[in-house]
């Protein structure tokens, strides 16, 4: 009684905010947490904004917000996971959010923790921890902060919230200001985008359901940025296929795949599904679309998502390396799994979730996937390979390695030339406000 007595005086979103961070701590996901605790607590749109907001910005910045919490620790080992997240949560309130007075990010902290299970004395002594550790973070978390420097990865790393390997990666692909504004950029909410679908109707309806302040975007006609987060899930024009949550970034391989009717794409790495589904758009269904996934579970979804969006797809199940196929194709998209380094904004827990020593097999899963797509497609026919990464070794390594002609597709989208590779793309989400994203067109000779 005491627990729900406590809990009753906590807001609904830094609630649903904990649970989130309870259940990242336990191996979710956190975007699928947040919508599921979000719909378990009918939060309205403000409620969900704002544990969106506590949520993901605690997840991201989880090892800055460790070190602050341990500078005033005497024992950090021994601090409970559940009361750790509650320090987190308090902690990114206090030095980044800055949304509330001190006073009340502490005072909800505290009631987080008497809300834990357990006898009423271990309540009170969970409170009472809270409460110092929070009050002298409130003092003193603006100094600590102001004393870390980003100069060099190891600094950068601790600064902006990442493994080590991840700053010291981008410190060499990018160059050290150029890494940092990125590393910046990957604490900063993401981009709330979505997608035309006009397969299923016209605009005004889905213009109807956006939020005020929705714009759009003059190279990508399909596409509308809303401010600030928006449950397009909840809407009828979500139920009716008219839009699709999606990055601007994530709009453009399509657009550079260029489909036409009467043509037959092919789509070698299409779950979720969103580039195919846009590539359907885009021939208004007038090509012959073929997408392949590798899990059967996500090709399921693929097709369900196919179906709601009324895109028509043959849906094949296999190893882009190998599946069999009826080749040739005038053109393919080739979006491999990668380290998704240009959308950690996005995806919160992602940068921890990462493990550099991934990186080697991946590369030779990105090299053999665009290497089947260029034997697949035919003769003069094109092949768009994209990442959400920023790593050379990812990206213009990988495609250099084909020896394929590339074509220049910078003229597309200005502003966004790769500066080291002739002709491709680089989208980075510090420069263009979007998903970091690599684009490049090559041919088959």
């Amino acid at each position: 009684m005491a627990a729900r007595d406590a809990a009753a005086g906590v807001g609904p979103a830094r609630t649903v905010a904990l649970a989130v961070l309870r259940r990242v701590s336990e191996g979710a996901y956190a975007d699928r947490a947040l919508a599921g605790e979000a719909r378990r607590a009918a939060l309205d749109p403000r409620d969900r904004a704002l544990a969106h907001r506590l949520a993901f910005g605690t997840v991201q910045l989880r090892r800055t917000l460790d070190w602050l919490i341990d500078r005033v620790l005497t024992s950090p080992r021994s601090i409970e996971p559940a009361v750790r997240d509650i320090l987190r949560l308090g902690a990114y309130e206090l030095a980044f959010s800055h949304g509330a007075p001190p006073r009340a990010a502490v005072d909800q902290a505290v009631r987080l923790a008497r809300a834990l299970p357990g006898a009423p004395g271990r309540a009170q002594a969970r409170a009472g921890l809270v409460n110092a550790v929070l009050r002298r973070l409130a003092r003193e978390a603006p100094a600590l902060l102001a004393g870390l420097a980003d100069d060099d990865p190891e600094g950068a790393a601790l600064r902006h919230s990442v493994p080590d390997w991840i700053a010291r990666r981008l410190f060499a692909a990018l160059g050290p200001e150029r890494a940092r504004a990125e590393l910046a950029a990957a604490n900063l909410p993401a981009e709330t985008a979505l997608r035309w679908n006009p397969l299923r109707g016209p605009r005004a309806p889905l213009e109807a359901e956006l939020p005020a302040g929705w714009t759009r975007d003059a190279l990508l006609p399909e596409a509308y940025v809303v401010p600030g987060p928006f449950a397009l899930e909840e809407t009828r024009a979500w139920a009716r296929g008219l839009a699709l949550a999606q990055s601007r970034a994530s709009m453009i391989p399509a657009r550079i795949l260029d489909p036409r009717p009467r043509e037959r794409i092919l789509d070698l790495c299409a779950a979720p599904g969103a580039k195919a589904t846009h590539l359907a758009a885009l021939a208004r269904n007038a090509c012959r679309l073929t997408a392949v996934e590798l899990h059967p579970g996500r090709a399921r979804a693929l097709r369900r998502l196919a179906r709601r969006m009324g895109a028509l797809m043959q849906v094949v199940e296999g190893d882009a390396r190998c599946v069999p196929l009826d080749p040739p194709y005038d053109a393919v998209l080739v979006d491999p799994p990668c380290t998704g380094l240009g959308v950690l904004s996005a995806r919160p827990d992602a940068r921890w979730r990462r493990r550099e020593e991934d990186l080697p097999a991946l590369v030779e899963l990105q090299r053999a996937i665009l290497e089947r797509a260029l034997a697949l497609v035919r003769p003069g026919g094109r092949v768009v390979y994209s990442t959400c990464t920023l790593l050379p070794e990812e990206n213009e390594q990988v495609v250099a390695a084909t020896g394929a002609p590339l074509e220049n597709i910078t003229p597309c989208f200005p502003g966004m030339a790769h500066p080291a590779l002739p002709g491709a793309l680089l989208v980075l989400p510090s420069l263009h406000h979007t998903d970091g994203f690599f684009v490049a067109r090559l041919r088959r000779p």
